[in-house]
């Protein structure tokens, strides 16, 4: 099965209020003098340099008096921007180290707040060696199970992998429940509530459990506007839910099939059963599935089966090559939106391949049906 990727990345960020001057003292090895260093804010999608100085008998000092606002920075070394590493602004004296040669010894500490970072950073590198470690000894293995067609190791290997994933969004969610008066705290919330890790209820308790002066602060209220939206949506996804509950009338929906002309799904429910099928031309278990629909279909279509293939692919030509290659000889239709078709987004279709199982009256009787559930049902309503 293929999902919809959903990102997921960690901001590595804590801090309080800058009511002090800041220095950035670094120690650097492999650089020469006059090589620039930078400081960096990122101002909505653009990176502004700040402040700058340059590598002197392999350290550089900046000072400043003024202050910023809290946010995460950056230093970068040189100009080629092959060297950017993350640091808070915040009063203090930071120190940062680079050893050219020897890159994972990069180190940012001297405040309550760098430390904090780095501690976490350690924590979490350990849980995501883990799972690349896992996946690099195991592709192997899973690549022969996949063309083996051996579902169990598959499984195995993937409910492998979602547990070691569970454990990073644990480590995360423990340390924003630990370090509620911190910074970080707050953007862990923010990229966990881009995911479906954790519920909009979760999210909101975390961010409710922040310390008052975290919540105040610009990006805690812009976040507050945020959690807003996501019970908008979350009551929004609520009733597409109900809309495609097994027991609702699966919603009509009107596309172009590969001639260009539009079909819909109730104009074509004059039969016992009907299969929607989600799948796509790039979608490789889409495919190794097509032969059992084209058996299932060759065995029913005269009994009353119908099926009606709705494909998330983007480009016309490579739909219609799967089509004729696969012989899927029923209707097919597609908007050609990839993941923002909507009927996908109607069906809330975040993985394919998908399936609903509609009978006569074009209800939903079941989901995702496959081998001999599927034609046991099947069977069932065209009896």
């Amino acid at each position: 099965m293929i999902r919809k990727l959903t990102l997921l990345n960690f901001f590595i960020l804590t801090s309080f209020f800058v009511n002090a001057h800041h220095s950035i003292e670094g120690k650097l090895v492999g650089f020469e003098n006059g090589t620039k260093v930078y400081i960096l804010q990122q101002v909505d999608d653009e990176s502004i340099k700040i402040d700058s100085t340059e590598i002197r008998n392999n350290t550089f000092t900046i000072k400043n008096n003024s202050t910023p606002e809290i946010d995460l920075y950056y230093i970068e070394l040189g100009t080629t921007q092959e060297y950017i590493f993350t640091f808070i602004m915040e009063s203090g004296i930071i120190k940062f180290s680079f050893d050219k040669d020897n890159p994972s010894k990069v180190s940012v500490s001297g405040t309550t707040n760098n430390d904090l970072m780095t501690s976490y950073n350690k924590v979490a590198m350990q849980i995501q060696d883990e799972i690349m470690d896992f996946q690099n000894q195991n592709q192997k293995k899973f690549m022969e199970a996949q063309q083996k067609d051996d579902k169990a190791t598959m499984q195995f290997l993937f409910d492998q992998v979602t547990k070691l994933q569970q454990k990073y969004i644990d480590q995360n969610i423990k340390f924003c429940t630990t370090h509620n008066d911190s910074y970080i705290a707050l953007l862990l919330i923010e990229q966990l509530s881009l995911s479906d890790a954790v519920t909009t209820d979760q999210v909101k308790n975390l961010y409710n459990n922040l310390h008052t002066r975290i919540k105040d602060t610009k990006r805690g209220k812009l976040f507050f506007e945020t959690i807003k939206k996501l019970e908008v949506s979350q009551k929004e996804n609520e009733i597409k839910q109900q809309k495609i509950a097994t027991g609702q009338k699966a919603p009509d929906f009107t596309a172009n099939t590969p001639d260009g002309k539009p079909e819909s799904l109730h104009k074509n429910l004059s039969s016992k059963a009907t299969i929607i099928d989600f799948w796509a031309s790039w979608c490789s278990p889409c495919r190794k599935e097509n032969p059992n629909f084209v058996a299932l279909y060759k065995k029913y279509k005269n009994k009353g089966l119908r099926i009606t293939g709705v494909s998330l692919d983007k480009e016309k030509h490579v739909w219609t090559k799967a089509i004729k290659q696969d012989n899927l000889d029923w209707l097919q239709v597609s908007n050609l939106q990839f993941w923002e078709d909507p009927i996908a987004v109607e069906y809330m279709v975040d993985a394919i391949p998908a399936t609903f199982i509609l009978d006569a009256n074009g209800i939903i009787v079941a989901k995702d049906l496959k081998g001999a559930e599927l034609d046991a049902k099947i069977a069932e309503l065209l009896k």
